[in-house]
This record gives structure tokens, sequence and C-alpha cells, in this order.
């Protein structure tokens, strides 16, 4: 019995009653709000508030991209229209200007498409079907890394750096909405786990002495001596061109 199907999508926004699409929506909500707090720490007040805009059914995402997002301000309700950018008083403050209006519309975009992706997977386990490649490719809900992982938003400054904790190295990735502060923070990680240093030989450990030439050598005819031996003596010495012979001496 399929059961994705026979829900609308206006359901979601619908608070009367817990039903899957509602239950898909609500948690894929707070899973890109998640993601959008570990990205941007210094918001996470305004994400929360961009929850409740979201869940509240504030957010309408229009044709051209851009989004409509309902905000209580002294009792009033104000509209902005949100599209890179936001029209708010906080927005020029706001940690690389993401506003909680900015948030909520990008909450709303990832998440509906990440809801989608779950009450799909639920109506296939309900089915017991796999998805085909064929219906994938009309537009059906995918896993794609784009949408389910993604998080939101991408952090202003970010570095990567390899440190070795336990005798194991290990990849550490840190995010800033401040280049500054992100590299200060960088540098008070790498005072804890300082580069290692191969040990040091002593001066001359390891180097092997020349050894000397023992070869006797004639320094007045720049020729080395050779060895003879007889009679139990031993003498070294070299024949001339006259043919006489020189001891080196």
């Amino acid at each position: 019995m399929a059961i994705v199907t026979e829900m609308s999508w206006d359901d979601i926004a619908d608070p009367a009653f817990e039903n899957p699409a509602r239950k898909a929506w609500r948690e894929a909500v707070a899973e890109i709000a998640d993601k959008a707090k570990q990205t941007l720490p210094e918001c996470n007040g305004r994400v929360d508030s961009a929850v409740k805009i979201v869940l509240g059914g504030d957010v309408e995402l229009q044709d051209e991209g851009t989004a409509r997002v309902a905000s209580q301000s002294n009792g009033q309700t104000a509209y902005h229209i949100v599209n890179g950018s936001c029209d708010c008083k906080d927005y020029p403050k706001a940690p690389s200007n993401w506003c909680k209006h900015r948030i909520a519309a990008g909450i709303q975009k990832r998440a509906y498409a990440l809801a989608k992706t779950k009450l799909a997977q639920l109506d296939q386990a309900s089915n017991g079907t796999s998805q085909p490649h064929a219906e994938q490719a009309q537009g059906q809900p995918t896993l794609d890394a784009s949408v389910s992982t993604s998080a939101l938003p991408e952090a202003p400054a970010s570095v990567n750096c390899h440190i070795t904790i336990e005798g194991r190295q290990a990849q550490v990735t840190l995010r800033d909405t401040d280049e500054t502060r992100l590299l200060t923070r960088l540098a008070a990680l790498l005072r804890q786990y300082p580069l290692a240093q191969p040990p040091t030989e002593p001066p001359n450990q390891g180097a092997v002495e020349p050894v000397p030439d023992e070869t006797p050598y004639c320094h007045l005819h720049k020729v080395p001596l050779k060895k003879f031996s007889k009679d139990g003596r031993t003498w070294y010495s070299h024949k001339l061109a006259d043919g006489s012979w020189c001891k080196g001496k």
C-alpha cells in the first residue's frame, strides 16, 4: 500500500494532525537547521528563529528563485523578498549577512527537497520496491549529495589541516565567519600539536673515517712501489727506465 502518493504536500503546513508528510517535513527542517548551526555557530539564535518561521508556514518560494518570508515585528507582519540578500534591519549586522529571513529561505528550499526524498524512501519501503533509474531520470527524488548532505549555508572561511594525535594522523576542518578569527583558532590548535621533529644525530655519528692508503709510494718518481719478498725479507721498489731499481729513497 503506497502512503506517499495519497498525501498532499499542503498537509505539511497543517498542524491539526500528524501524518507521514508532516513528520518527514519536521525531520528535514531539523536536520538542515543542525547543519546550519554547525556551519555558522554565531548564528544559532537566528537559525532557531528561522526554524519557527519555516514551521509556521511563513516562507513562500517564488518561481523566479526568490522567497517571500513573513516575519512578526512589534505585533505587525512584515514581508521580505529574499534573493541572496534581505531588506531587514538585521541583514547588515548579521555575520556574513545571514539574517533569520535569509536563513529561513535556505532551510525551506533544502528541507523541502530532503523531505521529498524521505517520503519517497518511506513509500518504497512500504511497497517493498526500489526506485527504478528511469523514474529518477524523470524527476523523482534521489539521494543527491547536493540536496541531502549539503550544509546551510557555506562557511565564509574554512581551513583544513593534518595533526598527529596519539600517533595517528587526523584531518581537522575549522569553519568561521571571520577569516582573522579563523586563523587565530588554527594557530592555537597547531600549538597544541607541534610538528614532530626527527631525531638528530651527534656530530660525526655514523660518519666513516677515511682509510689511509697503505700502499708504499715513491714521491721521487711519483709512482707506487711494488712489494717484493725473498728469504724472509720484504722490501718495496720500482724499476727505472735504465733498468735499475729505486726504493723510493
